[in-house]
């Protein structure tokens, strides 16, 4: 019975994480937008194409891998700690940029630093979400 509600669980939870996720990349990505245009931050308008080339490019099926394969090492391996997710959940969204530009020439690999920070901290929140509702449970 345990067995059937976490097949139940896992996939919610993982679903309600990359809602957060996407939750935080669009905010903190329109928050950076907004100060460019305003010219308050240390965002220019330069950086943008950068955050539209990613948000267009996250929508793919493998930018959700390096999530799935942390969810399933951390259910087999029985891994219960908040900082495992949390850490994990920041590593996959980091290395989704350059799984999408594998093929592409080094040039063009260069990101700003605003969209890491930006994909850092939206799968910290995603991480700490799935360690909520699924996680700590393991």
């Amino acid at each position: 019975m345990r067995a059937l509600g976490r097949i139940i669980l896992l996939p919610i939870a993982f679903v309600l994480a990359m809602l957060v996720t996407g939750f935080v990349i669009v905010s903190l990505g329109q928050e950076r937008i907004v100060q460019a245009f305003s010219e308050r931050g240390e965002t220019t308008l330069n950086d943008l194409p950068d955050l539209l080339a990613l948000a267009v490019s996250l929508l793919s099926v493998q930018t959700l891998m390096p999530a799935l394969l942390l969810v399933i090492v951390g259910e087999v391996v029985r891994i219960r700690g908040a900082f495992y997710y949390v850490i994990g959940g920041g590593a996959a969204l980091a290395i989704v940029p350059l799984l999408v530009r594998i093929n592409q020439p080094a040039s063009i690999m260069q990101l700003s630093p605003v969209v890491w920070q930006v994909l850092a901290t939206a799968g910290f929140a995603g991480g700490f979400v799935y360690w909520l509702l699924a996680g700590r449970n393991a």
